[in-house]
């Protein structure tokens, strides 16, 4: 959201806004670059979408030519910026009462665009055709406004997380978000409008208007202003959030006699008992038609709602009442912009939108918040009336693990901070701490998104996932791609000049000693994480600190979690096919801790998919960091050489698919999928802090799977029953009797 300020509207102007300020930084941004448009124009706001291309400074390493004769550095690799272009699709709301100004603003900034038409839906459409052709000197396309909607209904569902949520008035967390679901189809979309329209969706391009009703947010609206003489739909919501129905609405206590309270604003209670009976009566409808059609999946959203807890409550509940729970009322964050995404989707066909997948912008897109100013005087001081959603292409589509037991049911997250208080508190401190260590200019951004986030649940469930996340889309967006990049080069390098040594002492051990010192190396390569402040402190402190100092900081078996025994008996029987082996930090942990495993399991037989991150995020090795570093292993070690030859081991090229430092299993590059499927992976291993612990320790697969971490945080192994340096060592056989050690407080 950005600070309004500056351009006087005159007598057109907002009751609460004396001014407002269109900075291109701020609000249109990258529109010097501005591809394609297209708009959507209700009846008192406006959502303008465009494509624009975007400029990032990437971190790229090549592997130095140690043959040739001028080659003068002990360096493996060079490390290099460079400019990366990629697509980006902008969604900016605002009222309409701005139109006019935003037009001649887009027009006077547009340098490049090529673009003839603008594609327009909504009721608003005709009535600023005339407007919009003058302005932009582009003709306007309109669309059908239902077939918007179901398009950037579907578009937001399959490519945003936590798009949809359950509303929860009393409990803890009022946002209950739902995780991703892998078939989003079939299910009923209930938009309330002036009238409501319920459409059942059964595909991308299937979908029917299977009924509705002329009572919608046009009733509320007019018998409202007659009741209570207000003059702005959002006052009238505003009263409405501060009534009793209660004192208005006939009761059974009034035909059967009762005592009555003092009565409060009359015109407060008749307001809300008018959204709660409208409310109410759409709930009770949206049932009848989802029962009718087997439907346990029904969406709303339209002006009406906008984000209003009141009639979100009262729909929840009218819901719950009429279906005994068998039907979810779910609502959408961004509800708002769907016909504006529906719109642009259909002037974008011929470049395939839906063949890539797309992801939110953390760094420039609002979240979650209502679009009523009134209701939050704090969030219109600091936003003015612009609201905006940013989504970034990525190269490829991305899927589900096929190997997840079911993704409908899969929850990526351990803990929800949300409803967390303590975890909250600790972890959103440890975050504002840890971004002195980066860039002090960052901390207000990223703070202001961790408040936000942490009350209201702007982009979703608030987990230490999320917050990691929003710190690399920091970042990123303001070009620091690799702060740790030298750190890695250094440790890289470091480790290498101890591989064959490590090695050759694995090789002097007897087979069963040699399986307990190879989950013992991973461990402590494990410990060698700059993302955890308690291991980066020591490392700073103690630049001696290295393999062997790791494993005796090693908590003693019996471990915080401990499945070895039953891992070293599976060991004893025949080898699996194929594992796929998520890796995590760079130096000691990849080079000393993982790669001897994976020599072993190469060994056995087993063939070796090796997963990182596609771009950097803290200290985690990178794809092509890995390339250089197993290029040069294999240079010293015939086993990582011939399996390389071979193609038993494999490092897939991936575009886009682990940018973060923990990885969620249901988006994921196709290309890895299509790689865990050919090879018939039958077992996966999961290491690390943030990709074992605080995501997927609960992730249930149709494989083998083993989960390793060390707990390199305090305040986390004191909150678990464990100290510092505590273990998580579990193997899971799906199905097959082996019990799930629980991760919960002592």
């Amino acid at each position: 959201m950005a600070e309004c300020g500056g351009l006087h509207s005159g007598s057109r102007r907002h009751t609460m806004d004396k001014s407002i300020t269109l900075p291109p930084d701020e609000i249109f941004r990258n529109l010097e670059n501005a591809k394609r448009f297209a708009i959507d124009i209700g009846g008192s706001l406006t959502k303008l979408a465009y494509y624009s291309t975007v400029q990032h400074k990437v971190a790229k390493v090549r592997s130095f030519d140690h043959t040739a004769k001028e080659a003068t550095s002990d360096e493996l690799y060079e490390i290099t910026m460079q400019e990366e272009v990629t697509a980006r699709l902008h969604f900016i709301k605002f009222e309409n009462a701005y139109i006019e100004t935003c037009l001649d603003f887009v027009r006077d900034h547009l340098v490049n665009t090529d673009t003839k038409v603008i594609k327009a839906t909504g009721g608003g459409a005709h009535k600023f055709k005339e407007l919009i052709e003058r302005k932009l000197g582009l003709r306007v396309d309109k669309e059908d406004e239902m077939t918007c909607l179901i398009k950037g209904c579907n578009f937001v569902l399959r490519n945003i997380p936590h798009e949809a949520f359950v509303y929860a008035k009393h409990a803890d967390s009022e946002f209950r978000f739902q995780t991703t679901q892998p078939d989003i189809f079939p299910y009923l979309l209930v938009n309330i409008g002036s009238g409501v329209s319920i459409v059942k969706v059964e595909s991308e391009d299937k979908f029917e208007r299977i009924g509705g009703s002329s009572i919608g947010g046009g009733t509320f609206w007019g018998l409202g202003a007659l009741l209570t003489k207000t003059k702005r739909f959002d006052e009238l919501l505003q009263l409405a959030s501060k009534g009793q129905h209660t004192s208005v609405d006939m009761l059974v206590k009034d035909i059967y006699g009762g005592s009555y309270g003092s009565l409060g604003d009359r015109r407060e209670d008749m307001a809300k008992s008018l959204l709660h009976m409208i409310s109410n009566d759409i709930g009770q409808l949206a049932c009848l038609y989802a029962k009718l059609h087997s439907l346990s999946r029904v969406y709303f959203g339209g002006f009406f709602i906008r984000g209003h807890p009141v009639t979100m409550h009262t729909i929840t509940y009218s819901i719950n009442f009429f279906t005994k729970g068998e039907v979810q009322a779910l609502f959408l964050r961004h509800e708002g912009y769907l016909g504006a995404i529906g719109a642009f989707l259909k002037g974008a066909e011929e470049d395939n939108p839906n063949q890539y997948s797309w992801g939110e912008n953390y760094a420039g897109s609002s979240g979650l918040m209502s679009v009523s100013p009134d209701m939050n005087p704090m969030q219109r001081a600091r936003s003015g009336t612009f609201d905006m959603l940013e989504m970034d292409r990525l190269e490829r589509k991305l899927v589900n693990l096929p190997l997840l037991q079911d993704a409908s049911s899969y929850i990526p997250d351990t803990v929800d901070l949300t409803e967390d208080a303590l975890a909250r508190e600790y972890w959103l401190y440890c975050f504002e701490e840890a971004l002195d260590g980066v860039r002090r200019g960052l901390k207000p951004v990223v703070k202001e998104r961790k408040v936000n986030g942490a009350l209201t649940g702007a982009y979703g469930s608030l987990t230490v996932r999320s917050l990691l996340d929003t710190r690399e889309h920091c970042l990123n967006e303001f070009n620091f791609p690799d702060p740790y990049s030298k750190i890695k080069q250094r440790e890289n390098d470091a480790a290498l000049k101890y591989y064959q040594k490590a090695v050759q002492s694995l090789e002097e051990l007897s087979w069963e000693e040699r399986q307990f010192a190879l989950v013992r190396g991973v461990l402590a390569g494990n410990v060698f994480d700059w993302g955890a402040k308690a291991v980066s402190d020591v490392l700073e402190s103690d630049p001696e600190f290295g393999f062997e100092q790791a494993k005796r900081q090693l908590e003693e078996r019996p471990w915080l979690v401990d499945s070895y025994d039953e891992w070293f008996e599976r060991l004893k029987g025949p080898p699996h096919k194929c594992a796929l082996f998520f890796v995590d930090n760079s130096g000691v942990d990849i080079i000393l801790g993982v790669m001897p495993f994976v020599r072993e399991l190469l060994s056995r037989g087993t063939e070796v998919v090796l997963a990182s991150n596609s771009s950097p995020a803290l200290n985690d090795v990178t794809n092509g960091e890995l390339q250089i570093l197993t290029e040069s292993i294999a240079a010293m070690d015939p086993v990582i050489r011939a399996a390389l030859g071979e193609d038993r081991l494999t490092l897939p090229n991936l575009c886009g698919h682990l940018t973060s430092c923990v990885h969620v299993l249901y988006r994921l590059d196709k290309v890895l999928a299509m790689v865990v499927r050919e090879r018939k992976t039958d077992l996966v291993i999961i290491e690390g802090m943030g990709r074992a612990i605080h995501t997927n320790y609960y992730a249930m697969l149709s494989c083998e799977s083993l989960k390793m971490a060390v707990i390199k945080n305090s305040w986390l192994a004191d909150r678990l029953g464990g100290k510092l340096f505590s273990v998580v060592f579990k193997y899971e056989v799906p199905a097959a009797g082996i019990d799930s050690p629980a991760l919960t407080p002592s």
